[in-house]
């Protein structure tokens, strides 16, 4: 007997209708074939099982022993196969799947949590693992199969033919402070004013920090000599809450930090320049076909952009 081997979905359901409905005519009607297919289908069943699977009576069926442990498996196992469609199903048309994307900080905060927002409304079953990091890193991830796809700046030492890259933007900077800094409130501040500051900004060699030491280069001035490394915003935050720094943050997540829905009691300083940061993007591994509920979330985060 070798019943995995040979039993197939057909004879299972067959089993499960004659035990609904306690006559073999009945359940060959529910499965669209003769009662002579069924009743063939039935005798392969159990020749296979070594026993018979029901006592027939005149004018009913009723499962034996054996066909009573058959039925005990057969609908857990009924029951697997149509979750298993319905899943199936579901991850064709994007309305479940796992999907996995890093981007650095200001897109992640500004436009890729909407997107994933706004697409698991229509479709919850979707599991979204989000990763925030520096380009470096979510290059290095999404070379190695960790991300369907990031949103990030391309080192130089990738080759853009691997990869499918679609333009986003730039990310402007804000000068970030707690509503009862000395320099809230005031208008067109120059550099040099909140140089006089405590800072916290990201870590040397990050888009962020070079474009805010370009910005003091270009007017002639040094930059800021009191300064906190740390890309983390918790600690950002706990510095800005306790003391007088300066952080400089992109529009995105100043946006955010500022809303009032964040309650952080925070403000962006008044500056008399735009400091602009190099422009990321979004970025696929061109090797890969994306599945569906991911394709669906890329194409919402760059209508977003």
């Amino acid at each position: 007997m070798d019943l995995i081997r040979r039993l197939k979905p057909s004879h299972l359901r067959l089993i499960s209708e004659i035990a609904r409905h306690q006559k073999l005519q009945l359940a060959a009607e529910r499965m669209a074939i003769s009662q002579p297919a069924a009743s063939r289908m039935l005798a392969d069943i159990e020749a296979e099982a070594g026993a018979p699977l029901f006592i027939r009576h005149p004018r009913w069926m009723e499962p034996t022993p054996v066909g009573a442990a058959f039925l005990r498996h057969v609908r857990v196992i009924l029951s697997e196969l149509e979750s298993l469609q319905a899943e199936v199903e579901n991850i064709n048309i994007g309305q479940s799947g796992e999907i996995r994307v890093g981007a650095v900080t200001g897109p992640a905060m500004g436009f890729l949590m909407p997107a994933i927002r706004a697409v698991k409304e229509d479709s919850p079953d979707i599991e979204a693992t989000i990763e925030v990091g520096p380009s470096a890193q979510l290059v290095r991830g999404l070379k190695e199969g960790r991300f369907d796809f990031i949103i990030a700046r391309l080192p130089p030492e990738y080759d853009v033919s691997d990869f499918h890259i679609y333009p986003a933007r730039s990310e402007n900077i804000s000068m970030l402070v707690r509503d009862s800094h000395p320099l809230a409130g005031r208008r067109n501040l120059s550099l040099e004013e909140l140089s006089q500051y405590e800072w916290v900004v990201q870590e040397r060699g990050s888009p962020l920090r070079q474009a805010v030491e370009a910005a003091f280069m270009q007017i002639g001035r040094p930059v800021p000599r009191n300064v906190n490394n740390s890309s983390s915003l918790l600690v950002v935050l706990a510095l800005l809450a306790e003391s007088d720094v300066i952080s400089p943050q992109s529009q995105e997540v100043a946006d955010i930090l500022t809303g009032a829905g964040l309650g952080a009691r925070l403000r962006a300083l008044d500056i008399d320049q735009t400091i602009t940061v190099s422009p990321y993007f979004v970025i696929a591994n061109r090797a890969h076909q994306l599945p569906r509920a991911v394709d669906r979330v890329l194409k919402e985060v760059l209508r977003r952009l």
